[in-house]
């Protein structure tokens, strides 16, 4: 019988080892996994995320006058209908003029 209970015991040990590895390599493998996942998520995140818009085209000098004529107009408009005095629309027309 001595016998038959050093071999339970032995088995014992050598499946309890078994075990201990077997989870830690599960567990180290897991780790590595999760981080590869991670890295991918950010690389997909980083691809998927539209370029910036491009800058808009500068303003030409005849896109300038033109838009300064309107304001103009709009500012003459105002005046006539009585929305601003003479020295609203002298004040105006002076900062769109630039002096």
């Amino acid at each position: 019988m001595p016998g038959l209970l050093r071999g339970i015991a032995r088995t014992a040990v050598v499946a309890g080892t078994a075990t201990a590895v077997s989870n830690r390599v599960s567990r180290r493998q897991g780790g590595r996994w999760a981080e590869q996942e991670a890295q991918q998520q950010q690389q997909a995140a980083a691809a998927a995320a539209p370029p910036p818009p491009p800058p808009p085209p500068a303003p030409t000098m005849a896109d300038d006058m033109s838009s300064r004529i309107d304001q103009l107009k709009e500012l003459g408009a105002l005046k006539e209908q009585g929305l601003l005095t003479e020295e609203e629309f002298a004040q105006q027309k002076s900062k769109l003029l630039g002096g």
